[in-house]
């Protein structure tokens, strides 16, 4: 039978031709001399797709042996904290061990260490521990049963130790190390993989696309999750404690709205019809304060088929929480006090340092209360000039003002447009990009905020605030709009942009316009991303660094795509052929 050609990524090819350069270079030395009182070996330097093969195929060898006792399930271990083991075992002194103690531990083998055939050392991990075990063969001992325990074992494994506790007595050092004495070792589950060493796993399209092996080598990417998880309850017991409850609505929806956006569309296939991933949860969540809710919210996933960049991400985490009886000012202070005080939690101070991917440092200071800049303001004092009165910010004479204003700046905006995205140019050309601490940028226009409540005293203009904070948008807020025949009006204005060419307007949501029918309190709602919060407490100005799971781009690019969807439609076409023969054959 023909072998399958191995398929080779190009970044493969390139690691393995300079593996395959370094092992020239190597056999063209003179071999080092080896000292005669030396107890250590090396594992042999092989390359990684070298070391899985010889690794699959050992193990496949012992999984084809009837009786074999891979992957076992039935170990039990009573040691779960290391920190607390050495804590408690501190006092031994060197060479004492206690034989009356049985203790059990898993962990993973960072590093292997023999001094001859009867004297094994192993390094373990268990979570962020890390122990040594002292494997010896005693006089008189069952030697082929204590090599059967050693002979496969390698770095990465993981492995179950049954022992007790004790510190060594090395020739030449004072003081032992603190260590188990095993008595038994198993092998629970092999890594067919090598397990990088020495100069670890740094380069980020990798980690990303094997975030398992990220997660084995490297710490800091393991702190990162325990910060989310940190932040994520922080922020549940924030809301609760101010008596909030957390809901979940629903992913699939008929309508995506909420949010300016591109959604996903699936079909289901019981209802014969299109349905949207969620790209927000606000229309939901108003709907339960409609209900009598007055205080909700929720942490969930959201989905938008936007471009993928450094801050975006198709799926992101996002926090959303109303309150009826209130305004923007009202969600202002409740938000800058959340994250303020989220900050200060997860990280001892209220003062960070974030760095931009150009290397340029920040320091940000999140101490409330956060600066407040008014929108229309701020760009008239930014460019010299004078804008239209707020209430003709929507007109046709103001789109060629805009476009007028952008080309003297030299600032492109890409089509459609409208006079939304032409004041978001401006916007981000002359305000978000000095804001380096938290700041909330006010009152942008109507046409900009469908779902935010027009301001009383500034015609044209929302109720409406968004933070940023090192030019990045991190929370948007505003008082709710509750009056269901602007809200349609609103709507309209959106699929008047959307006609005229803007795919992310947003869609008429003729159930959330019924539920405000039935009246919508005075409230206030506030909305921001997760991962983006993330990224300032761990500083990482890539989104990717604080996804478990990225989405990538094809290694193979456009090219691989469309061979694959080449490959897709000879596939369908060869099982419709099928189909229909088999037709003729049953009729």
């Amino acid at each position: 039978m023909e072998s399958i050609p191995e398929k080779i990524s190009k970044n493969e090819q390139k690691r393995r031709a300079k593996q395959q350069e370094k092992q020239q270079r190597l056999s063209q030395q003179p071999p080092r001399p080896v000292a005669q009182n030396s107890q250590s070996t090396r594992e042999p330097e092989i390359l990684p797709h070298q070391h899985h093969e010889n690794r699959l195929k050992l193990f496949q060898n012992i999984r084809s042996t009837p009786g074999h006792k891979l992957y076992p399930s039935d170990f039990e271990s009573n040691l779960t904290n290391l920190a607390a083991f050495k804590t408690q075992w501190e006092s031994l002194e060197t060479g004492e061990e206690n034989t009356s103690i049985e203790v059990s531990v898993r962990g993973r083998i960072i590093f292997i260490r023999s001094a001859g055939e009867r004297l094994r050392f192993y390094i373990i991990q268990n979570g962020e521990e890390q122990i040594q075990i002292v494997s010896q063969a005693k006089e008189g001992a069952d030697m082929e049963s204590y090599l059967q325990q050693h002979e496969h074992l390698g770095r990465g494994d993981i492995i179950g130790i049954v022992g007790h506790p004790g510190r060594t007595a090395p020739r030449g050092r004072p003081v032992g190390e603190l260590s188990i004495f095993a008595s038994q070792i198993i092998l629970l589950a092999p890594s067919l993989w090598m397990i990088p060493k020495d100069t670890g796993f740094t380069d980020a399209e990798q980690r990303h696309r094997n975030r398992a092996l990220d997660l084995i080598v490297n710490r800091k990417t393991r702190d990162m999750f325990r910060t989310r998880h940190q932040m994520n309850l922080y922020i549940t017991n924030f809301l609760s404690d101010r008596g909030y409850i957390g809901v979940e609505t629903p992913i699939l929806s008929q309508v995506a709205g909420g949010a300016a956006a591109k959604p996903f569309t699936t079909f289901h296939n019981d209802l014969k019809r299109n349905l949207f991933l969620r790209i927000a949860t606000e229309l939901p969540l108003k709907q339960l304060v409609v209900g009598g809710l007055d205080r909700v919210f929720e942490i969930g996933r959201v989905f938008r088929n936007e471009d993928i960049d450094l801050t975006h991400n198709h799926e992101f985490s996002s926090c959303e929480f109303y309150q009826a009886d209130a305004n923007y000012n009202d969600m202002m202070a409740l938000t800058e006090e959340m994250i303020s005080g989220l900050v200060k939690k997860v990280t001892g101070s209220y003062v960070t340092e974030f760095t931009t991917q150009a290397g340029e440092v920040h320091e940000v200071n999140w101490a409330t209360p956060w600066k407040r800049i008014e929108m229309i303001p701020a760009l008239e004092e930014a460019t010299g000039v004078r804008f239209p009165d707020s209430d003709q910010l929507h007109t046709e004479d103001t789109r060629e003002f805009l476009i007028k204003l952008l080309e003297k700046h030299g600032v492109t905006c890409s089509p459609p447009q409208t006079n939304a995205r032409l004041l978001d140019k401006l916007v981000g050309e002359f305000i978000e990009s000095v804001c380096i601490n938290p700041t909330f940028i006010m009152h942008h226009p109507k046409m900009m905020s469908p779902l935010s409540k027009s301001h009383p005293l500034y015609l044209g203009l929302t109720e409406r605030a968004e933070a940023f904070v090192c030019k990045r948008e991190i929370c948007n807020l505003f008082t709710e709009l509750n009056d269901p025949y602007e809200q349609r009006e609103r709507f309209l204005e959106q699929a008047n942009q959307r006609d005229q060419g803007d795919d992310e307007a947003q869609l008429i949501d003729e159930d959330f316009c019924r539920a405000l029918e039935y009246g919508l309190p005075p409230t206030g709602g506030c909305g921001f991303g997760l991962d983006r919060i993330l990224m300032f407490l761990t500083n990482h100005y890539s989104i990717k660094e604080v996804l478990a799971y990225p989405m990538m781009r094809d290694e193979g690019g456009e090219a691989k795509f469309k061979q694959e969807q080449s490959q897709m439609a000879q596939l369908e076409g060869e099982i419709a052929d099928l189909s229909i023969k088999q037709e003729a054959t049953s009729g």
